[in-house]
């Protein structure tokens, strides 16, 4: 109940601001990349999100949750949104949404699924399907911050079209392993869901690693588990799910 009536506070203390689209990118058939100019943005860290208001001429208003997909640029943030079947939101966003549109946007929120460049340890990476969003925001701050630290990327999506940030996972200076869960891999692994043999593409457990994990809830809730059962301490391991909504 304290932390539930803590985290009602923070969000009462945060403001709606208008975003102004001022970019739109296709990543797949279903999803896309979309960057607001935010005037007066107070900044973020890499691994948190925002929230997103729609409101219809009637007054009905609704709201998701999304991960920021990239580290602070001014007064310019980016979410990436993949089209949910039958969603309020995600379907606009989409398919809908046109450069110059203003949307209403709040945060940044969460504090404790973050990275920043002054974290000193290896990092290990596990992302289901869109869950990569605010690792890869990890990611580029890591790159924008000239970081050496070591990245492995653990990314499990269905196939190769639904691969998000593709082409541009090739250009950080970090070990990424991809697993398809309805094709042959890339490695000539079969098809099929993260294992335990997957873990070693990964920091070890004794290594001094963080280790992130984000998707679906099925997937984040199988993996910690996974890693806690092979020797990882679970307080080095944060998780960040999302469910059928997309909130």
């Amino acid at each position: 109940m304290a932390r539930a009536a803590v985290h009602g506070r923070l969000m009462m203390m945060l403001r709606w601001l208008p975003g102004t689209v001022a970019d739109i990118r296709v990543e797949t058939p279903t999803s896309r990349t979309i960057v607001f100019d935010v005037p007066d943005w107070p900044g973020h860290l890499a691994g948190q999100h925002i929230d997103v208001r729609l409101t219809a001429e009637d007054g009905y208003s609704t709201q998701r949750s999304y991960s920021l997909a990239a580290p602070p640029d001014e007064d310019r943030i980016e979410i990436m949104v993949q089209e949910v079947p039958d969603g309020e939101v995600s379907p606009f966003l989409v398919r809908d949404l046109m450069l110059d549109d203003v949307i209403e946007l709040r945060g940044p929120i969460g504090g404790w699924f973050t990275w920043q460049p002054a974290l000193d340890v290896p990092v290990s990476l596990v992302a289901g399907g869109s869950g990569i969003v605010p690792l890869m925001a990890m990611i580029r701050a890591r790159t924008q911050a000239g970081s050496d630290t070591g990245f492995k990327l653990l990314y499990s999506v269905r196939g190769p079209a639904d691969e998000y940030y593709a082409e541009e996972l090739g250009k950080h200076d970090i070990d990424v392993t991809r697993i398809y869960t309805r094709a042959t891999s890339p490695s000539g692994r079969p098809a099929g869901r993260v294992g335990p043999a997957d873990l070693a593409t990964l920091w070890p457990a004794d290594a001094g690693a963080r280790t992130y994990v984000c998707g679906p809830t099925g997937f984040v809730e199988a993996a910690a588990k996974m890693l806690v059962d092979h020797g990882y301490d679970p307080g080095t391991i944060r998780t960040e799910r999302f469910g059928p909504s997309g909130g």
